[in-house]
């Protein structure tokens, strides 16, 4: 990281601060003259490559109020441009500052030129800075950190006054809600804490009525917060000396808590300006007066920070990537470890299973195969449960009906078994269909019902057969009645004249699949 140093101009002197950690330390004093030039070009020969922040307190400045319309991006800086044109003779080093926006007719935005009466005594300096090669982040003036020091101790908003004695001399800054709107320096020069406190209350009066002329105070309302920034051990003196009123409320502080409110830690032999030597370091303000071709080497500098931290940040993301990839791959050994460790469980308990088993004629592969054929055959295989429920709910209605004998069976028989199929019942397609078919062959007796009574008993033995074969699930294969009642049988007078006491005997064969 280069060093960061600060070129302090002063009417009398220059100095050079390098800072470091919040901290301000002297490398080099310049005279303002030829000589001292000479030598500071001398010094920037060593600090090829440092980034440097001048800071300029001079008495020389100029603080002028404009307006001009309302305009955005090039229109806006090249109006901008042409009034600074028109303002300073000199606009190498002159700034426009923002102060809002008037509303009315039409919009306008608030300008605040600001520049240096005499810009001829520091520019050698800035060239021969600029011409060693080093990265100047910017010049600035001590009124343009006077919004941040006066945020820093406490007058964030509202209308404020900020007095510090440097050693260029007596700096007053007004800021108005962060903005800064005038500033001027006093010569003091060695003053005892008493007259320089009694300065301090005639300037702030004075330059009061001269704000208040200009119309930028109001002449009536609540009094004006006034921030001084007293000499080390002096607090006192300037509080006695410095008496609030209707048109000023002072607030004295200690250099030293005013440091610590802008959070420097070691300023060397510096005064008040340690302040806006710090700020203009940790907060620098967005307004200088550098033109942006001087800022080149600090633009490419910041432009190389930029890509080093975005390199490191895609590092660190890749990094945390990478890490989650490795947790995710420790995990998934853990895991497989994990399942390894339980497979030899289980194949060793499988190995003392199977050691207890008798001694087989073949091999461990073949009983698996005839196990899971058995069970394919076995899922295949026709039960006898649906039918005999069927069967059941069938003799709900017909309470004469008494079972003797059930056959079960699955495939119907062949021409040449003890049964065969009617002439009028369709075949099988196939003997595959035909094995599917299941046959359930029912016989029984009619009860409650006189054997002379044949008429009846066939009705009945017919309707207990329609009433198996009714929603075409199963249909009747064979009928065998208790009475030949075909045109070849012959029915004699003495029909129920023998075995009076056994009912009449009938048999129903039904079938389920396919035809």
């Amino acid at each position: 990281m280069s060093a960061k140093r600060i070129l302090y101009f002063t009417s009398g002197e220059h100095l050079v601060y390098r800072w470091s950690r919040r901290a301000l330390d002297l490398d080099a004093r310049f005279e303002a003259d030829e000589e001292g030039l000479n030598a500071f070009r001398e010094f920037m020969r060593h600090q090829k490559g440092a980034l440097f922040y001048v800071v300029a307190d001079l008495a020389g400045e100029d603080f002028h109020e404009d307006q001009i319309p309302y305009l955005r991006g090039g229109d806006r800086q090249a109006v901008v441009q042409r009034r600074l044109a028109q303002r300073y003779r000199d606009t190498r080093l002159a700034t426009a500052l923002p102060l809002g926006y008037v509303t009315g007719e039409r919009r306008n935005e608030r300008l605040l030129l600001a520049s240096f009466t005499n810009t001829e005594q520091f520019t050698p300096w800035l060239d021969a800075l600029i011409d060693s090669e080093a990265k100047l982040a910017g010049v600035y003036s001590a009124p343009l950190i006077a919004p941040a020091l006066a945020a820093r101790l406490g007058a964030r908003k509202g209308r404020a006054f900020v007095v510090t004695q440097n050693s260029a001399g007596l700096r007053q800054c007004y800021v108005d809600d962060g903005r800064l709107r005038f500033s001027r320096l006093e010569r003091t020069g060695n003053m005892a804490p008493a007259s320089l406190a009694a300065l301090v209350r005639s300037e702030m009066v004075r330059l009061a009525q001269y704000l208040g002329g200009l119309r930028a105070l109001p002449r009536e309302g609540p009094p004006i917060q006034v921030l001084v920034v007293a000499p080390p051990g002096q607090r006192a003196v300037f509080e006695q000396a410095l008496v609030s009123d209707a048109r000023l409320s002072f607030r004295t502080l200690d250099a030293d808590e005013a440091a610590r409110s802008v959070g420097v830690r070691r300023a060397g032999d510096s005064l008040a300006e340690r302040l806006y030597l710090h700020l203009v370091v940790s907060k620098p303000p967005k307004e200088q007066f550098a033109r942006r071709e001087e800022r080149r080497g600090y633009r490419i500098w910041q432009l190389q920070r930029g890509i080093a931290a975005a390199g490191v940040l895609g590092f660190a993301a890749c990094a945390l990537y990478a890490g989650a990839n490795w947790w995710d791959v420790l995990s998934v050994r853990n895991s497989i470890e994990f399942q390894q460790r339980q497979a030899r469980a289980a194949s060793e308990q499988y190995e003392r299973i199977t050691a207890a088993f008798p001694v087989t004629q073949t091999s461990s592969d073949n009983l698996k195969a005839t196990v899971v054929e058995f069970r394919k055959i076995a899922a295949s295989s026709g039960s006898p449960e649906a039918s005999l429920v069927h069967l059941s709910k069938v003799l709900d209605h017909f309470p004469q009906i008494e079972l003797d004998r059930l056959v079960w069976r699955m495939g119907l028989p062949t021409e040449g078994g003890r049964e065969a199929p009617p002439a009028a019942a369709a075949p099988p397609t196939s003997a595959a269909s035909a094995r599917d078919v299941e046959v359930l062959e029912i016989a029984g007796r009619v009860n409650a019902t006189q054997r002379s009574d044949y008429r009846g008993i066939t009705a009945q033995v017919q309707q207990f057969a329609d009433a198996l074969s009714a929603g075409g699930v199963y249909r009747v294969l064979r009928t065998q009645l208790p009475f030949d009642i075909t045109s070849q049988g012959t029915l004699t007078g003495d029909i129920g004249a023998s075995e009076a006491s056994e009912a009449p005997r009938f048999t129903v064969v039904l079938a389920r699949g396919p035809k």
